[in-house]
C-alpha cells in the first residue's frame, strides 16, 4: 500500500511539474517543442523564429549540441547532445514535449526510433522535413533533372516516409524544393499529396515560417499531411543557382 502511495505522489508530481513548466506569464498555456537535428541551418533559422514570434521553451537536440549551438535565451532554451537513435537520451529528451520538428529524415532506423519514442512518451505532433519527389510527384524536364542529381537519397526517404505513415502520429512531412539562404525572402507555396510539384527553390527562411505556422496550429489541420513547398513562381527546368 505504501508503495502505492508513493508512485501515486510520485505520478502526481509530475503531473504539476509539467503543468508549471507549460504555464507563463498571464496564466497563458505554452507549448515545448524538440527540435531534433537542431544545428542545422532549417533548425537554426526554425530556433530564431520561435523565440521571437511564440513564448514556447525549446529543446534543442544534436550530436555535440553545446559545441554547435550558441544558446541566447537560457531561460527557454535547453541544450541536449544525443543520437537519434539512443532509446534513453530520446525518450528522456520527449518528457513534457508538445511537439518534435526533425530536420533530417535520412536514417531509417533513427525515424523508426524517434516513432517508437513519441509513441511511447504520448507526444503525438511531429513536423518533418524531407526531400521532394518521394511521391514521384516532380514532372518534367525539371523532374529529370532531380532524378539524376538525387535518386539515391529520394529511395532512401521513401522508405522512412513509409514509417510515418505507419504510424499512429499527427505528423506533417514538408517536401522541399532545392533551398537556399535569403533573410529577406520568405515566400512559399504548399502543394497537397496527389498534386504535381510546383517550383525549383525555397529558401530556408522560408520553410521556417511554414513550420512556425504548423506548429502554433492546434486545429489539426497539417495532421497526416504531406506538403510540397516551393517559392512560387519558379516553375523552371532546374534551380536558378544551378
Amino acid at each position: 500500500m505504501e508503495q502505492k502511495a508513493r508512485y501515486q505522489y510520485l505520478q502526481y508530481s509530475r503531473l504539476v511539474t509539467n503543468i508549471s513548466n507549460h504555464v507563463g506569464k498571464g496564466g497563458i498555456f505554452l507549448k515545448t517543442i524538440l527540435i531534433l537535428g537542431a544545428a542545422g541551418q532549417i533548425s537554426t533559422y526554425l530556433t530564431a523564429d520561435l523565440l521571437k514570434e511564440t513564448d514556447y521553451k525549446l529543446k534543442l537536440f544534436a550530436r555535440n549540441a553545446s559545441k554547435r549551438i550558441k544558446v541566447t535565451d537560457s531561460s527557454r532554451e535547453t541544450l541536449i547532445d544525443g543520437d537519434f537513435k539512443d532509446k534513453r537520451t530520446l525518450n528522456a529528451a520527449l518528457d513534457g514535449v508538445d511537439a518534435v520538428y526533425l530536420n533530417e529524415m535520412r536514417d531509417l532506423d533513427a525515424v523508426k526510433n524517434i516513432v517508437t519514442q513519441m509513441d511511447a512518451t504520448g507526444v503525438k505532433k511531429l513536423v518533418v522535413a524531407t526531400v521532394l519527389g518521394v511521391e514521384d510527384e516532380v514532372k518534367g524536364k525539371f523532374g529529370q533533372w532531380n532524378n539524376a542529381m538525387i535518386a539515391s537519397s529520394i529511395e532512401r526517404r521513401k522508405k522512412t516516409a513509409a514509417v510515418l505513415k505507419k504510424s499512429d502520429l499527427d505528423y506533417t512531412q514538408l517536401r522541399l524544393a532545392w533551398l537556399f539562404n535569403d533573410d529577406n525572402n520568405t515566400a512559399y507555396e504548399v502543394t497537397q499529396s496527389g498534386e504535381p510539384f510546383g517550383g525549383t527553390e525555397v529558401s530556408r527562411q522560408a520553410v521556417a515560417k511554414l513550420i512556425v505556422k504548423i506548429l502554433e496550429d492546434d486545429s489539426g489541420k497539417y495532421a497526416r499531411k504531406s506538403l510540397g513547398v516551393n517559392e512560387p513562381n519558379t516553375k523552371f527546368d532546374k534551380p536558378s543557382f544551378y
